[in-house]
């Protein structure tokens, strides 16, 4: 690693001239900071806690860091997982020790660039492995990328931090509102999978659409840059809908799924794999839309019931725990919830007298919500990622 400053800034930098992958000496003592990744927040490089343990019986699979080190995840699934150190300790192996040159590089910027999707992006192409497949070290030591001053690494550390912090802010109050929605919803309406004072109706009798779609032919690569929505499990989250990522189809592929055409008001619900029972409302500017195999269309009668209702009732503590039992019934090989199985499936029937005034409410809290500042963070975020951090592989 090289510390000549002045042959480094404001030009394109092979990062092996500046890091290098450093093991420290292994620690003694009975409380150890013994970092895994569970414990590292995705995107963010935040420990969500501190395990601490007798450094002996930490286990062999680790490698021992310093308090100046970056920690980054080799594994495919978790290329996102950075953490600026600050103290020494232990790491899972699946983790690089990594040491900068402070007269060229700060480590919190340098985080960033390990976080970024230009850098994710690369890393993925050179991952190896079939069942747990890592990233190869070439390739970090050897993308290269423009090198700041120190002074503009700093200006843009903070309006990058300050971005996060907002975001964070910006979760926190939408979560409040949520849990102020669910006890309300509660309030009025009671436990939807034990309340017996409605009568329970199957989805079947209610819905006027229950339905998945599939994936076009040749799958991710067969997708538009703009066209018709199709709507995937990663754009539905519980209570909200996430446009990042959201994929299109053209007029060709849409006709073949025809049948799974949205409509304003529908529910979408996951309904196999990791993501399985989350549910949002559709929102009116994407109806017209498809969905593939992993969600369905939910479509009730909305002179039985508001499609605002059944999504909070899919959403609540209870039916989540009911949707997520279900999924995993026994003999299943992966989390599925069928078309047999929705249409079975039971919910209460509370007047619609009932439903209107706890939708009145929702959309009174509705405006409070910072759903939309969220969103604005979060692109205004991945701009800044896109211009900061260009990386590509050399030779």
């Amino acid at each position: 690693m090289k510390s000549s400053k002045p042959q480094f800034v404001g030009k394109k930098v092979r990062l092996g001239d500046i890091v290098k992958i450093e093991k420290a000496s292994m620690p003694s003592g009975n409380n150890v900071w013994v970092l895994n990744l569970d414990a590292v927040e995705k995107g963010t490089g935040k420990v969500i806690v501190k395990n601490r343990m007798k450094a002996d019986s930490a286990g062999t699979s680790t490698v021992a860091f310093t308090a100046d080190a970056v920690l980054y995840s080799k594994l495919r699934p978790n290329l996102n997982k950075v953490v600026v150190a600050d103290e020494p300790g232990l790491a899972t192996s699946e983790m690089l020790p990594l040491i900068v040159n402070p007269e060229v590089l700060d480590r919190r910027y340098f985080a960033y660039l390990l976080r970024s999707n230009s850098f994710v992006n690369l890393a993925v192409s050179s991952t190896a492995g079939s069942k747990m497949p890592r990233m190869n070290k070439k390739t970090l030591l050897n993308a290269v990328f423009p090198i700041p001053s120190l002074e503009l690494q700093h200006q843009r550390i903070d309006l990058l931090s300050s971005i996060e912090k907002a975001r964070t802010k910006a979760e926190l109050l939408i979560q409040q509102l949520d849990s102020l929605v669910k006890s309300r919803f509660i309030e009025m309406f009671g436990d939807p999978v034990e309340e017996n004072r409605w009568a329970r109706i199957t989805l079947a009798s209610l819905c006027t659409k229950l339905g998945s779609g599939a994936t076009p032919r040749g799958g991710k690569a067969a997708y538009k840059t703009s066209g018709i929505p199709l709507i995937r499990s990663m754009n539905v989250h519980n209570g909200y809908f996430e446009s990042k990522d959201l994929a299109y189809i053209d007029e060709i592929q849409a006709k073949k799924l025809d049948n799974v055409t949205l409509h304003k008001g529908d529910v979408l619900l996951n309904i196999t794999g990791a993501s399985v029972a989350r549910s949002c409302l559709l929102p009116d500017y994407l109806a017209g839309g498809r969905v593939n195999q992993h969600v369905s269309i939910v479509r009730c009668d909305p002179n039985r019931m508001l499609p605002r209702v059944l999504n909070s009732i899919f959403t609540s503590d209870s039916y989540q725990r009911f949707l997520l039992e279900h999924s995993r019934m026994a003999g299943a090989t992966r989390e599925a919830i069928t078309k047999d199985d929705l249409e079975t499936m039971t919910v209460p029937l509370p007047p619609l007298s009932l439903q209107y005034k706890f939708a009145a409410f929702v959309a009174q809290v509705d405006k409070s919500r910072f759903g939309g500042m969220l969103h604005l963070l979060n692109s205004l975020s991945g701009i800044m990622h896109a211009s900061f951090f260009s990386v590509a592989d050399t030779d």
